[in-house]
């Protein structure tokens, strides 16, 4: 992808193919294999339970790269010469950021980019009918689906300056 200076900017995008949930992003205009392996430790500890990293053929995935990754238990797997729908979930990912995010904006730099907004919000359909991530890792119960769990009231973040709102639950000042 272009900045409005015609500076290609390269994307660095982890996720996960089971909840579509996308794990780490980052931008960069010079990838190297020592920033690509530095991505995969910003998000990776070891315990996540993943097995397998599916990747191209693209030099920033040197062999370093895949014997740190090996280092956090993951078998690494790396897709056919030319066979785009070898990673298609990946690639349906990139698609999607790229019609939500850039088809509209034009970048005007690497920090500009870091800085536009995905929905992560939105659930995936192809997940089928659900509710989106959560912004909070524990959702406390309330005995009734309809209702605020006790001590708890609902917060919103104004996001795209007001345009878009995302939703969470936080404890009620006393």
């Amino acid at each position: 992808m272009d900045d409005a200076t015609f500076q290609v900017l390269y994307v660095f995008v982890a996720i996960e193919i089971g909840s579509r949930r996308i794990l780490h992003c980052n931008v960069t205009d010079h990838p190297t294999a020592e920033w690509t392996g530095q991505q995969f430790r910003e998000f990776l500890d070891g315990e996540s339970g993943h097995q397998y990293l599916i990747h191209d053929r693209d030099s920033v995935f040197s062999i370093d790269v895949d014997a740190a990754l090996c280092g956090f238990g993951l078998t690494v797997l790396t897709t056919p010469v030319r066979s785009p729908m070898a990673n298609a979930h990946c690639e349906r990912v990139i698609g999607t950021i790229r019609r939500e995010c850039v088809d509209y904006l034009i970048p005007l730099n690497e920090r500009h980019l870091k800085r536009t907004h995905y929905n992560g919000g939105t659930p995936h359909s192809a997940l089928g009918p659900g509710i989106p991530e959560p912004i909070q890792a524990t959702v406390p119960t309330s005995g009734h689906r309809h209702r605020l769990p006790l001590g708890y009231r609902v917060a919103k973040t104004s996001v795209l300056g007001g345009l878009h709102h995302e939703y969470r639950l936080e404890n009620a000042v006393a």
